[in-house]
């Protein structure tokens, strides 16, 4: 199997982490060696109230080996992404940030992974996705189902003793599975239902938990995992996690699945598709045209909705524009400013992007439950 790896912006990872601040000395003795002229020093960062504490070496952050490894080479940025800030969503759920210390997962290797994600043959009797049926139709041959495995590590301890106690999995299953019949031939695709995706997904969870209790490590400590929903390529949103269990200290097996209800929505809708929220919808279009009447050349502006359990609790506004001069973005971002306070809700994170063509110029933004609008002009003030 072909490995396709993406390089992860460490700095990216630590804004979805929410994990910012001063440095804090620590030490993790578990790893930590000794000689008779320094001991290994440890760091966490600091952190606001709602994200994890993240461990790091020696003042350096350390990055997973399997962060980005996927089946195929059909990606897509935005996925990426949403598999990432979900996973840690997940995560805390079970393992809270009060009391345990982040880290990029450590214990599974690109290797390992790799041949996981591969095809079950004679060569690779670890692979994961079926074997290869030696058909081509659509609804015939064997899809890859399995694209990508995301770890996080969660730690213990305080002062001078740190030790592993959970870890979070994400298994991204494909909605889509794109191929090609002859090299460099035609893309035909194969839909993957969410109820298979869930089904296969459960299976691939408890057979790498069978797995992972084999490493001396692993054995005694809780493994959460969520399946992750991708979409297609080419979607302007990314996908979701549909459920999520954990297998308790000792126990090779997932025996009970919570149900994660997620939904993204794309305003303005396209191709008669009826919006999630009528209200949403309705305040999403006032502030659309309160912003276009202002300023001529407006090009278009695209909002992301996302919802948990039927909630709005994030707002992506994207408006792409052109300006001629400083004072155009300043007074633009102030009116955006203005009606995004006037017409959205409320309730949930809200971010405005205003940007050309080439480059970003201005981001207008608040955070859930706050009334309190901020801008920031790329370049300027």
């Amino acid at each position: 199997m072909k490995k396709y790896i993406k390089i992860l912006a460490i700095a990216g990872a630590m804004l979805t982490l929410s994990a910012c601040g001063n440095l804090k000395n620590s030490d993790l003795s578990s790893n930590s060696t000794t000689t008779t002229t320094k001991t290994k020093r440890y760091q966490t960062t600091g952190t606001d109230s709602n994200g994890y504490t993240v461990l790091l070496k020696n003042g350096k952050y350390l990055t997973s080996e399997i962060s980005g490894l996927t089946a195929t080479d059909n990606d897509n940025s935005v996925d990426e992404r949403e598999f990432q800030r979900g996973l840690v969503e997940i995560s805390e759920k079970v393992f809270s940030p009060k009391n345990y210390v982040f880290q990029e997962g450590q214990y599974l290797d690109s290797t390992t992974v790799g041949n996981w994600l591969g095809r079950y043959s004679k060569s690779n009797k670890t692979g994961l996705n079926p074997k290869n049926n030696g058909k081509t139709g659509t609804n015939t041959r064997n899809p890859v189902r399995l694209e990508e495995i995301e770890e996080n590590d969660f730690l213990t301890g305080s002062g001078q003793s740190y030790k592993l106690a959970g870890m979070s999995l994400g298994l991204a299953m494909n909605s889509t599975d794109y191929y090609q019949k002859t090299t460099n031939g035609a893309t035909y695709e194969t839909s993957i239902s969410k109820a298979e995706q869930l089904s296969y997904g459960k299976q691939y969870a408890n057979t790498i938990v069978k797995r992972l209790r084999a490493k001396k490590k692993l054995k005694n400590i809780p493994i959460t995992i969520g399946i992750f929903s991708k979409t297609d390529k080419n979607s302007l949103v990314g996908g979701t996690f549909i459920a999520y269990g954990t297998a308790s200290a000792n126990s090779s097996k997932i025996t009970k699945w919570t149900t994660v209800s997620q939904k993204w929505q794309v305003l303005p809708t396209v191709d008669d598709e009826s919006a999630y929220n009528s209200s949403d919808e309705t305040s999403f279009s006032n502030f659309k045209s309160a912003v276009q009447n202002y300023f001529p050349n407006v090009s278009g502006i695209i909002g992301k909705l996302r919802y948990e359990d039927k909630k709005l609790v994030q707002e992506n506004i994207q408006i792409t524009t052109q300006f001629y001069g400083y004072e155009q973005v300043k007074s633009f971002a102030q009116l955006v400013q203005q009606d995004a306070k006037k017409y959205l809700s409320a309730a949930p994170a809200v971010e405005i992007t205003i940007a050309t063509a080439n480059d970003t110029e201005a981001v207008v933004y608040k955070n859930s439950s706050s009334s309190t609008y901020h801008v920031h002009i790329y370049g300027g003030e």
